[in-house]
């Protein structure tokens, strides 16, 4: 069964914003969209850039998170690729959020 580890305030991320956060030893760009939390693995598969450190690009849709190393872009919901010049998805993880806290799962 998975473990869920406090990771932020839903305060400490706005709207369409993404921040790297720490669950255990596991790194992770969380992402808020409209009010609902997306977790992906931080390293980009393509050449490591940090995705935490990245931005949503809109042109594609609000749930397109683009690498700020090589502007590959990928869905936050199912860490599809949606442009190269990553071929490989990048990993999510389930999210929880309950009384202002954000909680994710870890295996």
């Amino acid at each position: 069964m998975a473990e869920f580890v406090e990771v932020a305030r839903v305060d400490d991320v706005p709207p369409s914003t993404v921040t790297v956060v720490h669950a255990g030893a596991v790194e992770l760009a969380l992402v808020n969209v409209d009010g609902t939390f997306y977790a992906v693995g931080n390293e980009c598969p393509h050449r490591g850039g940090f995705l935490g450190e990245g931005e949503i690009n809109f042109d594609w849709h609000q749930w397109a998170l683009e690498c700020p190393l090589h502007a590959s872009v990928f869905d936050v919901r199912t860490g599809e690729v949606l442009n190269p010049p990553a071929r490989e998805v990048v990993r999510t993880y389930e999210v929880s959020v309950d009384q202002g806290i954000v909680r994710v799962a870890i295996d």
